[in-house]
Protein backbone atom coordinates (compact mmCIF):
# COMPACT_ATOMS: atom_id res chain seq x y z
CA UNK A 1 0.00 0.00 0.00
CA UNK A 2 1.27 3.47 -0.77
CA UNK A 3 1.82 5.90 1.73
CA UNK A 4 1.54 9.46 1.08
CA UNK A 5 3.08 12.47 3.75
CA UNK A 6 1.75 15.80 3.76
CA UNK A 7 4.11 18.85 3.21
CA UNK A 8 3.85 19.29 6.89
CA UNK A 9 5.61 15.76 7.69
CA UNK A 10 8.19 15.96 4.58
CA UNK A 11 9.83 19.07 6.36
CA UNK A 12 10.11 17.86 9.44
CA UNK A 13 11.92 15.41 8.72
CA UNK A 14 14.03 16.79 5.78
CA UNK A 15 14.73 19.71 8.89
CA UNK A 16 17.45 17.93 10.41
CA UNK A 17 19.44 17.47 7.03
CA UNK A 18 18.67 20.84 6.51
CA UNK A 19 20.38 21.57 9.71
CA UNK A 20 23.26 19.82 8.71
CA UNK A 21 23.97 21.40 5.13
CA UNK A 22 23.61 24.59 6.86
CA UNK A 23 25.91 24.72 9.16
CA UNK A 24 28.48 21.91 7.13
CA UNK A 25 32.73 22.38 7.83
CA UNK A 26 34.54 21.55 5.24
CA UNK A 27 36.64 18.54 6.04
CA UNK A 28 39.60 18.99 7.92
CA UNK A 29 42.66 18.68 5.78
CA UNK A 30 44.59 20.59 3.73
CA UNK A 31 43.72 22.14 0.21
CA UNK A 32 46.15 23.81 -2.38
CA UNK A 33 46.81 24.92 -6.11
CA UNK A 34 48.99 26.27 -7.93
CA UNK A 35 49.08 28.93 -10.33
CA UNK A 36 51.25 29.69 -13.33
CA UNK A 37 51.93 33.53 -14.45
CA UNK A 38 54.79 34.52 -16.87
CA UNK A 39 56.46 31.49 -15.91
CA UNK A 40 56.59 31.84 -12.47
CA UNK A 41 54.58 28.96 -9.79
CA UNK A 42 52.32 30.51 -6.92
CA UNK A 43 51.29 27.83 -4.67
CA UNK A 44 48.18 28.84 -2.63
CA UNK A 45 46.95 26.56 0.47
CA UNK A 46 44.44 26.35 2.82
CA UNK A 47 44.43 24.75 5.78
CA UNK A 48 41.62 23.65 7.86
CA UNK A 49 41.00 22.24 10.94
CA UNK A 50 38.49 22.61 14.55
CA UNK A 51 36.38 25.41 13.03
CA UNK A 52 39.80 27.23 11.86
CA UNK A 53 41.60 28.56 8.58
CA UNK A 54 44.83 29.66 7.13
CA UNK A 55 45.44 30.63 3.41
CA UNK A 56 49.11 30.98 2.61
CA UNK A 57 50.22 31.83 -1.02
CA UNK A 58 54.05 31.99 -1.77
CA UNK A 59 56.43 31.93 -5.40
CA UNK A 60 58.35 28.67 -5.86
CA UNK A 61 61.50 28.49 -7.90
CA UNK A 62 62.93 31.26 -6.71
CA UNK A 63 61.21 30.96 -3.31
CA UNK A 64 59.15 34.05 -2.01
CA UNK A 65 56.87 34.37 0.58
CA UNK A 66 53.59 36.22 -0.70
CA UNK A 67 50.85 36.67 2.07
CA UNK A 68 49.16 34.79 5.09
CA UNK A 69 46.09 35.18 6.77
CA UNK A 70 44.06 32.71 8.84
CA UNK A 71 41.41 32.78 12.29
CA UNK A 72 37.93 30.99 13.02
CA UNK A 73 35.60 30.03 10.64
CA UNK A 74 31.74 29.07 10.18
CA UNK A 75 30.26 27.85 6.68
CA UNK A 76 26.91 28.64 5.91
CA UNK A 77 25.10 27.83 2.84
CA UNK A 78 28.00 28.72 0.03
CA UNK A 79 29.73 31.25 2.06
CA UNK A 80 32.72 30.93 4.54
CA UNK A 81 32.94 33.58 7.21
CA UNK A 82 36.76 34.20 8.74
CA UNK A 83 36.89 35.88 11.61
CA UNK A 84 40.60 37.38 11.32
CA UNK A 85 43.81 36.89 14.26
CA UNK A 86 46.20 37.39 11.85
CA UNK A 87 46.61 39.29 8.24
CA UNK A 88 50.09 40.00 6.82
CA UNK A 89 48.49 42.24 4.58
CA UNK A 90 46.39 44.34 7.48
CA UNK A 91 48.45 47.77 7.04
CA UNK A 92 46.99 47.91 3.45
CA UNK A 93 44.01 45.63 3.93
CA UNK A 94 42.71 46.37 7.26
CA UNK A 95 39.55 43.77 7.55
CA UNK A 96 38.59 41.62 10.91
CA UNK A 97 36.48 39.69 8.96
CA UNK A 98 36.41 38.00 5.27
CA UNK A 99 33.58 36.02 3.38
CA UNK A 100 34.09 33.60 0.69
CA UNK A 101 32.25 31.67 -1.78
CA UNK A 102 32.54 27.88 -1.57
CA UNK A 103 31.32 24.75 -2.66
CA UNK A 104 32.84 20.93 -2.16
CA UNK A 105 33.19 18.97 -5.05
CA UNK A 106 34.26 15.37 -3.99
CA UNK A 107 37.17 15.77 -1.81
CA UNK A 108 38.65 19.11 -3.67
CA UNK A 109 37.05 22.58 -2.24
CA UNK A 110 36.36 25.50 -4.88
CA UNK A 111 36.90 28.60 -3.27
CA UNK A 112 35.96 31.69 -4.82
CA UNK A 113 36.10 29.97 -7.59
CA UNK A 114 39.81 28.44 -7.63
CA UNK A 115 39.88 24.39 -7.23
CA UNK A 116 42.08 23.61 -4.22
CA UNK A 117 42.44 19.78 -4.75
CA UNK A 118 42.97 17.74 -1.25
CA UNK A 119 46.25 16.56 -0.16
CA UNK A 120 46.50 12.87 0.92
CA UNK A 121 44.85 12.22 4.79
CA UNK A 122 48.41 11.48 7.14
CA UNK A 123 48.02 11.28 10.60
CA UNK A 124 51.13 11.35 12.83
CA UNK A 125 51.38 12.06 16.66
CA UNK A 126 51.62 15.82 16.79
CA UNK A 127 48.73 16.65 14.49
CA UNK A 128 46.95 19.80 15.91
CA UNK A 129 46.70 23.04 16.59
CA UNK A 130 49.01 24.40 19.16
CA UNK A 131 50.32 27.69 20.72
CA UNK A 132 53.85 28.53 22.14
CA UNK A 133 53.91 28.47 26.05
CA UNK A 134 57.30 28.95 27.17
CA UNK A 135 60.81 28.15 26.89
CA UNK A 136 61.71 25.03 28.48
CA UNK A 137 62.80 23.08 30.49
CA UNK A 138 59.41 23.18 32.18
CA UNK A 139 60.60 24.67 35.77
CA UNK A 140 57.58 26.36 36.78
CA UNK A 141 58.10 29.62 34.67
CA UNK A 142 55.05 32.06 33.27
CA UNK A 143 53.16 30.13 30.54
CA UNK A 144 52.09 32.74 27.39
CA UNK A 145 48.37 31.53 27.65
CA UNK A 146 45.49 32.18 25.06
CA UNK A 147 44.26 35.20 26.79
CA UNK A 148 47.67 37.17 25.76
CA UNK A 149 47.46 38.43 22.58
CA UNK A 150 51.09 38.07 21.64
CA UNK A 151 50.76 34.69 20.01
CA UNK A 152 52.47 32.06 17.88
CA UNK A 153 50.45 29.29 16.72
CA UNK A 154 51.82 26.33 15.09
CA UNK A 155 49.51 24.32 12.65
CA UNK A 156 50.16 20.54 12.13
CA UNK A 157 48.14 18.08 9.99
CA UNK A 158 48.34 15.39 6.92
CA UNK A 159 52.48 15.73 6.98
CA UNK A 160 52.05 19.69 6.76
CA UNK A 161 53.25 22.69 8.88
CA UNK A 162 52.53 26.09 9.07
CA UNK A 163 53.66 28.49 12.29
CA UNK A 164 52.65 32.08 12.83
CA UNK A 165 53.59 34.74 15.13
CA UNK A 166 51.18 37.54 15.48
CA UNK A 167 49.22 39.74 18.06
CA UNK A 168 45.27 39.21 17.92
CA UNK A 169 44.14 42.91 19.34
CA UNK A 170 46.03 44.82 16.70
CA UNK A 171 46.33 41.64 14.26
CA UNK A 172 50.33 42.67 13.93
CA UNK A 173 51.87 39.86 12.10
CA UNK A 174 55.66 39.18 12.83
CA UNK A 175 56.44 36.23 11.01
CA UNK A 176 55.28 32.58 9.43
CA UNK A 177 57.03 29.30 8.16
CA UNK A 178 56.05 26.09 6.82
CA UNK A 179 56.42 23.43 4.56
CA UNK A 180 56.22 19.32 5.09
CA UNK A 181 56.74 17.67 8.24
CA UNK A 182 57.10 14.18 10.01
CA UNK A 183 57.28 13.30 13.56
CA UNK A 184 58.13 9.44 14.59
CA UNK A 185 59.91 7.79 17.25
CA UNK A 186 60.67 10.62 19.19
CA UNK A 187 62.23 12.37 16.30
CA UNK A 188 60.30 15.98 14.60
CA UNK A 189 61.68 17.13 10.95
CA UNK A 190 60.47 19.55 9.35
CA UNK A 191 61.41 20.67 5.40
CA UNK A 192 60.98 24.37 5.11
CA UNK A 193 58.77 24.86 1.68
CA UNK A 194 58.15 29.08 2.81
CA UNK A 195 59.69 31.36 4.95
CA UNK A 196 58.60 34.80 5.35
CA UNK A 197 61.56 36.49 7.16
CA UNK A 198 64.29 34.98 4.77
CA UNK A 199 63.72 33.30 1.80
CA UNK A 200 67.07 31.81 1.45
CA UNK A 201 65.91 29.72 4.35
CA UNK A 202 63.59 27.73 2.14
CA UNK A 203 64.70 23.89 0.88
CA UNK A 204 66.52 23.39 5.00
CA UNK A 205 65.61 20.58 6.68
CA UNK A 206 65.57 20.94 10.64
CA UNK A 207 65.41 17.51 13.12
CA UNK A 208 64.17 17.96 16.69
CA UNK A 209 63.52 15.46 19.45
CA UNK A 210 60.27 15.84 20.73
CA UNK A 211 58.11 14.28 23.68
CA UNK A 212 54.34 14.81 24.51
CA UNK A 213 53.46 15.44 28.24
CA UNK A 214 50.17 15.77 29.10
CA UNK A 215 49.04 18.23 26.39
CA UNK A 216 52.23 20.15 25.89
CA UNK A 217 54.60 18.97 23.17
CA UNK A 218 58.00 19.36 24.54
CA UNK A 219 60.39 20.72 21.26
CA UNK A 220 64.35 20.70 21.19
CA UNK A 221 67.17 20.82 19.18
CA UNK A 222 68.63 23.72 17.08
CA UNK A 223 66.48 26.55 14.83
CA UNK A 224 67.14 27.47 11.05
CA UNK A 225 70.02 29.72 12.46
CA UNK A 226 71.39 27.19 14.11
CA UNK A 227 71.16 28.39 17.45
CA UNK A 228 69.90 25.70 20.86
CA UNK A 229 66.06 25.79 21.46
CA UNK A 230 64.03 24.06 24.21
CA UNK A 231 60.59 25.07 23.52
CA UNK A 232 57.29 23.91 25.17
CA UNK A 233 53.91 24.19 23.28
CA UNK A 234 50.76 23.50 24.25
CA UNK A 235 47.01 22.40 22.28
CA UNK A 236 44.72 25.24 21.86
CA UNK A 237 41.69 25.10 23.53
CA UNK A 238 39.45 25.67 19.99
CA UNK A 239 36.40 27.13 21.63
CA UNK A 240 38.41 30.65 21.88
CA UNK A 241 36.56 30.96 18.55
CA UNK A 242 33.42 30.87 20.05
CA UNK A 243 33.64 34.24 21.87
Amino acid sequence: MKVSRSPIIWFILLFPIGIQLLFAQVPSGIFSYTEQIKGKSTIHELRFKDGYLIYTAYESDPSKFIKSLGGFYTAQNDTLNLRLEFHSDYDTDPVTYKHYAYRMEGKDLVLDHKTFKAHPALAQPLDGIWLFATRGPDTGQERRGDSNPRKTLKFLLDGNFQWIAYNTETLEFFGTGGGLFTAENGTYTENIAFFSRDNTRVGSRLQFTYKLQDTDWHHNGENSKGEPMYEIWTRRNQSAGSE
